[in-house]
């Protein structure tokens, strides 16, 4: 067997787990139980093993951690500083998946596992507030080319949810009655009945001026 002769980084996942509960945008975070950063919150994520995939870690690493199973963990960021992890050369990957709201169990090494508000979150260990602040910018540039919003919202909504998850990923108060008209204007949506719709998929792919889902 091949013995690489000169030092190289270790690699993590760490998972960037959100839903929305009806009012706010959460993210999922453990509590470390061990050095570095013994009782900071963080996401959850860990080191990946030789036979496995950036993604595959991601997924054992969360169910290990907090007892969730996702199965759409997707890489979006990758923090390479030199000094981000006081132990030795770490890469990580930062991985996303949007979610609904389900029981979580701290195992493992997670003290505890719990729901934050995505917009008001506690002290994070590593790198991981630098990390959500990329996650804040991905998300408002994914409005343009992706469904995100009706990802964490059932199959049939009304408008003012709709609303509160743009508001969510905008960190800013929208125009109801704009917001509506703008939204109803896209022709993207289905009309079920009493004030209740759903996203008609064919009619997003083929939704040719993107541009106008993020213009609020």
């Amino acid at each position: 067997m091949y013995t690489y002769k000169y030092p190289h980084p270790a690699i993590t996942a760490d998972c960037v787990v959100l839903c929305f509960d009806g009012e706010h945008l959460k993210l999922l975070l453990i509590q470390r139980k061990n050095n570095p950063y013994a009782g900071c919150w963080a996401f959850p994520g860990g080191f990946m093993d030789m036979d496995e995939t950036v993604e595959e870690a991601a997924k054992r690493e969360l169910m290990e951690e907090t007892r969730f199973e996702c199965a759409g963990l997707t890489q979006f960021y990758v923090s390479s500083t030199v000094d981000r992890d006081e132990r030795e050369r770490v890469v990580t990957c930062a991985c996303m998946a949007f979610v609904k709201m389900g029981r979580v169990e701290a195992s493992d090494d997670a003290g505890k596992a719990e729901w934050f508000n995505f917009h008001n979150l506690p002290e994070l260990a590593f790198d991981h507030r630098e990390i959500v602040e990329v996650a804040k910018n991905k998300l408002k540039q994914m409005l343009y080319f992706e469904p995100i919003a009706f990802y964490l919202l059932p199959d049939t909504f009304d408008m003012a949810s709709l609303q509160k998850v743009y508001e969510e990923i905008l960190d800013k108060k929208l125009d109801a009655a704009v917001f509506a008209e703008r939204m109803l204007g896209f022709n993207i949506l289905d009309e079920k009945g009493d004030g209740v719709y759903s996203l008609n998929k064919e009619k997003f792919k083929k939704f040719s001026d993107r541009n106008l889902l993020s213009n609020f």
